[in-house]
């Protein structure tokens, strides 16, 4: 299935993308004697008609701000200008920010709260991390952006002289996590997260749970 493989890497991609997302896998191949940890960036995209699809994806050392920028601007060349582009769900990871801000620079970049909960979370003594981060998602559970924007300030009011990092990690980032907010309603809850992709990063695992390691990059490439 090599060049079926080689086919879905080349095609030609349509500008029809109103939403994308970004995000990376870590899988473990063989080569020169040794195993290695790659990673799998991965472009997810959701059209006008409302489908949903992963667009293309690469293996890579890391994620590098020269690797994602490899990645997105191929998508670029290949034909996704962005043209019907409303926004970008990405984890945060700085050098995917880097990649799109070189291709992209001009859309909106939504950070997930999924990863943004877990950072707050990793901030906070054990005892606290469950009742704070519910507290923080009634920040995304707000009826509009400046209620998301009261609810924040709220948060930071009870909070900050408990757990200042904490707070400062959602601050730090404030803008990008409610950029949602300016998306129709009912897709609220699809974009301020990157778990539209989660179903798909299942079903990989699941067919390669059994395989310690791919022998090569090519049979890791082929299995995706």
């Amino acid at each position: 299935i090599d060049s079926e493989v080689k086919k879905f890497h080349e095609r030609e991609i349509s500008d029809e993308y109103v939403y994308l997302f970004f995000d990376g896998l870590t899988l473990k191949v063989r080569y020169n004697g040794k195993v290695h940890k790659k990673k799998v960036l991965i472009g997810y995209g959701i059209k006008k008609s409302g489908q949903r699809e992963i667009i293309d994806y690469a293996l890579a050392k890391g994620e590098s701000g020269i690797a994602w920028a490899s990645f997105v601007n191929n998508l670029w060349m290949r034909g996704l200008k962005g043209k019907n582009l409303e926004l970008i769900t990405t984890d945060g990871n700085p050098g995917l920010l880097d990649g799109l801000d070189l291709v992209y620079g001009s859309k909106c970049k939504q950070r997930c709260w999924a990863h943004k909960l877990r950072n707050v979370a990793n901030k906070c003594p054990k005892r606290l991390q469950g009742v704070i981060v519910e507290e923080a998602r009634k920040i995304y559970k707000a009826e509009s952006k400046p209620q998301g924007r009261r609810q924040f300030k709220h948060f930071k009011a009870v909070w900050n002289a408990v757990v200042p990092d904490a707070v400062k990690c959602i601050e730090n980032n404030l803008e990008e996590l409610l950029y949602f907010f300016d998306c129709p309603y009912e897709l609220w809850k699809k974009l301020r997260t990157t778990n539209v992709m989660e179903r798909t990063f299942r079903e990989v695992r699941r067919r390669i749970r059994t395989i310690s390691s791919f022998t090569n990059v090519e049979s890791c490439d082929r299995i995706i």
